[in-house]
C-alpha cells in the first residue's frame, strides 16, 4: 500500500466552476487541516458565488489564467499539491469553435506541468471518459483504464491530449501526478448550458425541454460529492503515473433521466420537444471503477439517483437568483443552433 499524502497547500485550478468548487466544498467540509488556493479565469463557466460559504482563512482567491506561466511562477511554491480541475469542457462549445478548448485545456495543462516539474508539487490531473470514445448501446463492456483514446469532439480531443501530456511529464521528468477520468457529475452550481440543470431550468421557465436525436445516448451520472471524495481518496492514496476511473454505476439514457426529471417536478413524461443531433454525438459512456475501489477502497455514497435528482431540482428551484441572470443567453444561444 502506497503510504498516504497529506497535503496542507492544495492550489485547486477551475476552483470557482461546477465541479471545482464542490470539491472545494467538500474538502473544507471534510478535512480540516488543508488550506485551498483557487486559481480562476472566471471565464463564463466561473462563478463566485460557488464559493459563498466557503470560511476566510480556509481558502484564497487568485484570479488569472493557468497559460500564465510567470503567475504560476509566483503562486506555486509553498504549496503541496495541485488539483487541476480548469478546462473548457462544453462539447457543444466545442463544436461551434474549438481554439479556446486547445488554449486552455493543452496549453494549460503543459504550463502546470511545467510548474510542479520545476517546484516539485504533486499534481493530480482531472480528465473525462469522453477520451475513450463512445460505446455500442447493446455493447455490454464498460470503459478501463487502460483502454486506448478514441475521442470524437474537440472537446474530448483536448482532454486525451492533457492525459498524454500528464503521462509524458510523468514519464520523462518524474512529475508525481494521478489522472482520473469521470463520468458525467451531476447536483448544485452546474452551469445551465448543460444537460440536466437546462432540463430542470427549462421546466422552472416554463419552457419546453429539448431532447437530442432519439434520446436514447446513455451517460454514466454520478453525484459531485462522489466525484469530490474520490478525487481526494486518489491525490492522497493514488499511485504516482496510475489512471483512476471514477463512476458510480449510474448509466441512464438521456431520455429516461428527461423523463424522471419531468415527473420529480410534476409534468407528463413526454412533454418535451425533439431537436436535431448534436453532429458526431457520442452512443454510450460507462466507467468500470473497479481498480478505485479495490485499490483505495472508495464507494459512493449516492447511490439512489431519484434522490440525488430530488435534491438537484431542489438546489436549482432554491437559489434561481444563482442561474437566472444567464438563462436567457444560454437559450438564445441554442436557438441560433436550432436545438
Amino acid at each position: 500500500m502506497t503510504e498516504a499524502f497529506e497535503p496542507k497547500n492544495v492550489i485547486v485550478t477551475g476552483g470557482a466552476g461546477f465541479i471545482g468548487s464542490n470539491f472545494i466544498h467538500w474538502v473544507v467540509e471534510n478535512q480540516p487541516g488543508v488550506h485551498v488556493t483557487v486559481l480562476d479565469k472566471l471565464t463564463y463557466a466561473g462563478n463566485l458565488e460557488n464559493l459563498a460559504g466557503i470560511p476566510e482563512d480556509r481558502m484564497d482567491f487568485v484570479h488569472g489564467d493557468i497559460c500564465d506561466a510567470a503567475l504560476l511562477d509566483e503562486l506555486v511554491p509553498g504549496h503541496d499539491a495541485i488539483v487541476h480541475f480548469a478546462a473548457e469542457s462544453h462539447n457543444d462549445n466545442s463544436i461551434a469553435n474549438p481554439e479556446p478548448f486547445i488554449k486552455t485545456n493543452v496549453e494549460g495543462t503543459f504550463r502546470l506541468l511545467e510548474a510542479v516539474r520545476k517546484y516539485d508539487v504533486r499534481f493530480h490531473h482531472i480528465s473525462t471518459d469522453e477520451v475513450y470514445g463512445d460505446l455500442a448501446l447493446d455493447e455490454p463492456r464498460k470503459f478501463q483504464p487502460d483502454d486506448p483514446y478514441e475521442p470524437s469532439s474537440p472537446y474530448s480531443s483536448s482532454k486525451a491530449s492533457s492525459d498524454l501530456l500528464v503521462r509524458a511529464w510523468v514519464r520523462t521528468y518524474g512529475v508525481r501526478a494521478t489522472i482520473s477520468n469521470c463520468s458525467n457529475n451531476y447536483g448544485p452550481r452546474q452551469h445551465v448550458e448543460k444537460f440536466i440543470p437546462r432540463q430542470i431550468t427549462n421546466i422552472l421557465c416554463g419552457i419546453r425541454p429539448k431532447l437530442y436525436g432519439d434520446g436514447k445516448n446513455v451517460r454514466d451520472w454520478i453525484h459531485t460529492e462522489d466525484h469530490s471524495s474520490a478525487v481526494w481518496e486518489i491525490l492522497t492514496r493514488g499511485r504516482i503515473g496510475e489512471t483512476y476511473l471514477i463512476g458510480a454505476d449510474g448509466e441512464r439514457s438521456n431520455i429516461d433521466v428527461l423523463r424522471a426529471i419531468l415527473h420529480e417536478m410534476g409534468h407528463a413524461e413526454d412533454d418535451f420537444d425533439w431537436v436535431r443531433d448534436r453532429p458526431g454525438h457520442d452512443r454510450r459512456y460507462a466507467i468500470d471503477a473497479t481498480k478505485l475501489r479495490d485499490e483505495l477502497g472508495w464507494e459512493p455514497a449516492h447511490t439512489d439517483f431519484s434522490d440525488g435528482l430530488r435534491q438537484t431540482i431542489a438546489w436549482y428551484t432554491e437559489n434561481r437568483s444563482w442561474w437566472e441572470g444567464v438563462k436567457s443567453a444560454t437559450e438564445q444561444k441554442y436557438a441560433k443552433q436550432g436545438q
